[in-house]
Order: C-alpha cells, then sequence, then structure tokens
C-alpha cells in the first residue's frame, strides 16, 4: 500500500536486491530509492543507517531538503523487488514502562491486593535495559522462548506459556552526547533523528517467576521486533500533542526549560492485528511520560546516548478495553499466542500535509520452541 509514504514522510531504510550488498534508501509511495545511487555520499552505500545518523540534525535537515527534490525525480526500486533489514545497528536498548493505563493494568493484575501504581511511578519514567542483539527487523519468525516457571510443585523449565506482545513506539538515537553531560528534556530532537514501530515479545510466566527484584530478563530478552522504516522526528510536526496532565509535577529536570511550555507526545495512532482481525487500537497520546522526558531521565545520571541507541515507550495503552496495547490486558490474563500466530502491528501518525502518514508495520509470526 502506497498510501502514507509520500513527499511529507520519506522514511529510512536499509534494502538489497537479488542477494547484492545492503545499502540506505527511503521509501517514496511503493518504491525505494537508492540514496547512493541519487546522491553519491558514502554513508549511504553502508548495511546500516549508523554512519548517516552519526552527522547529526543538520546534515539530517539538509538531507531531508534535498531529497525533497530529489526523490520526486529519481528512478524508485518497485518494494516488491527488494529485501528489507535492520535498519540500523543497535547500540544499546531501554525499555520504559510510560502508559498509565498499561501500568495501572498491569499492577491490578498482578498486585490485586495493592495500589495499581507503585510509588514512584508519577515521579520519574520507569525503565530498564533489555538486550539489543535480539532486536530483528519485521517478518523476523519469533521462536517461541524456553525459560523456567513457577509450578505449585516447583520451578519447572520449558516452552511459554504466555507468549504476549507489547505494542510500543521506538526511538532512534542518532547524534551521541559524552559521559557525564545530561541530555536536557529541550534536547531531544539534537539526538533522536526518529521513531519506529516496536513490539517487545514477553513471555509473561518466565517473567513472573524471576522479575523481583531486579526486574525483566529473559521474559523480554528473547526478541524485539522493529519496523525496517524509520521515520524522522522531521515528518512528524504536526504530529505533536500535549501529554495527559502530570500530578504531581515532574521535577525540574524532567521539565521543559520554558516554565510556559508542558511536555509533549505525539498523536500516534496504533493498530493491533492478530490473524487477519484487528483486536486493539491503542492511541500514543494518551501516554503519560513523553520522549522529551524519557530521554532526560535516562541521561540524568551521566550515562551517555551512542548512535543506534534505542528507547522504547513501554506498551502502549489507552483508557478503553480496546484500546489495550498488550493481551495481558486485552484478555486480562486468560489467553495469549499459539503457534503459528502471527502479529501486525501498524502505525499513522499527522502529516504536514494534511493527511496520516502510515509509519513501517511490525509483522511477527511465532514458530514452535526448538528442542534444547
Amino acid at each position: 500500500m502506497s498510501g502514507g509514504f509520500g513527499l511529507d514522510h520519506l522514511p529510512y531504510g536499509v534494502f538489497s536486491v537479488d542477494g547484492g550488498e545492503r545499502r540506505v534508501g527511503v521509501r517514496l509511495h511503493d518504491t525505494v530509492v537508492d540514496l547512493h545511487a541519487v546522491t553519491g555520499r558514502p554513508e549511504f552505500a553502508q548495511p546500516s543507517l549508523n554512519a548517516f545518523l552519526a552527522l547529526g540534525p543538520e546534515v539530517w535537515r539538509q538531507t531531508r531538503e534535498e531529497l525533497g527534490e530529489l526523490a520526486h525525480h529519481a528512478p524508485g526500486i518497485p518494494l516488491d523487488d527488494v529485501v528489507l533489514h535492520l535498519p540500523f545497528e543497535v547500540a544499546d536498548y531501554v525499555d520504559f514502562y510510560a502508559s498509565e493505563h498499561h501500568a495501572s493494568n498491569v499492577g491490578r493484575i498482578l498486585r490485586p491486593d495493592q495500589e495499581p501504581l507503585l510509588p514512584n511511578w508519577k515521579h520519574l519514567p520507569v525503565g530498564y535495559h533489555g538486550r539489543a542483539g535480539t532486536v530483528v527487523v519485521s517478518g523476523t519468525p519469533i521462536v517461541r522462548p524456553q525459560g523456567q516457571r513457577r509450578t505449585d510443585d516447583g520451578p519447572t523449565f520449558g516452552p511459554t506459556k504466555r507468549l504476549d506482545i507489547e505494542a510500543e513506539l521506538g526511538f532512534v538515537v542518532g547524534a551521541p552526547s559524552p559521559l557525564g553531560a545530561p541530555v536536557p528534556y529541550d534536547d531531544l530532537d539534537r539526538h533522536v533523528f526518529g521513531v519506529v514501530g516496536l513490539n517487545d515479545w514477553s513471555a509473561r510466566d518466565v517473567q513472573a517467576w524471576e522479575y523481583v527484584p531486579l526486574g525483566p530478563f529473559l521474559g523480554k530478552s528473547f526478541a524485539t521486533s522493529i519496523s525496517a522504516w524509520v521515520t524522522p522526528l522531521a515528518a512528524l510536526d504536526a504530529a505533536w500533542c500535549d501529554v495527559p496532565g502530570q500530578d504531581p509535577q515532574p521535577l525540574p529536570h524532567l521539565l521543559p526549560s520554558d516554565p510556559a511550555e508542558q511536555p509533549r507526545g505525539l498523536d500516534i495512532a496504533v493498530e493491533v492485528e492478530l490473524d487477519g482481525e484487528v483486536v486493539s487500537r491503542p492511541p500514543y497520546r494518551t501516554t503519560y511520560w513523553s520522549p522529551g522526558q524519557m530521554l532526560a531521565h535516562l541521561t540524568s545520571n551521566g550515562a551517555s546516548l551512542r548512535t543506534g541507541d534505542l528507547f522504547a515507550s513501554g506498551t502502549i495503552s489507552g483508557p478503553e478495553p480496546g484500546q489495550r496495547g498488550s493481551f495481558l490486558e486485552l484478555w486480562w490474563g486468560e489467553r495469549f499466542l499459539d503457534d503459528g500466530a502471527e502479529v501486525v502491528l501498524r502505525y499513522t501518525a499527522p502529516s504536514t500535509g494534511g493527511a496520516l502518514l502510515s509509519l513501517g508495520e511490525v509483522r511477527g509470526r511465532v514458530e514452535p520452541a526448538r528442542a534444547s
């Protein structure tokens, strides 16, 4: 489908043709424009976006302006003739827990006799470090993970019985930052190049047994799928919106430097499809913690950014039952994914041209666990 991939979008990806070398392209409608062929720039004759991402925001801006002129006239390769690959080399991966509706639902399911939100939740964007090496491109099969699970007779090891999804939005870091220098809220667009759709697959029974006291580990690290296309932040100028009201007010390091400004989120709609049927439509605009706040928090202790860092929103869930971004919430722990199930996440956002952008989809099919 070509809708949503016009000149107001121009997302970046990595492709190959007939088993040839991988190189950088942008999508225009149902074609891929080979950027090295039309510009001659060496950073586009690479198997990942990292060399381009490292050049920083001024080069990103100039390149987007140039491509607005070139792409319209450049010959495109039909999308059906290319193979799409992981668009960038993932340096570090951080996953947040930024939706109040998701965190509250999970709290009610896992801790029914306690307050749904823990005391720290509205004071900082809760997150954890994931595994960068198991981030895969959309379409990669997902092998059912094995792990240790709790039973009435004690721990047992075997394939997860509670395989789940998490519909999220991922943010791709381009320009690095020095160790010891926190990135302020205002500097999001100086470091983050763009966004990807993201599915953080989860083995809930493995997660439930392992996560106290140090958080998720093997229940999450087996696979995280991202879209093949990275949408530049510059294409989302029309999608910025206020986040829901934050009470209590966050500490100053998590706020814009101008007291008159409020934290800003993105009006991105998500669609969750299971085996060809749409089962949920989570709205990212309802997410409590904003992208700028997540970035400010993860660097607030002086942690540095590297080109290719990926940080994710955590599960996107809205206030209504049909807006939940995980099957744990959608079916309240009663049903999970069977072998052979195929999940597709689709994303749309307002464009500067007045229509909708179609962000890259995230597709994954569950394969049976492999014998150990």
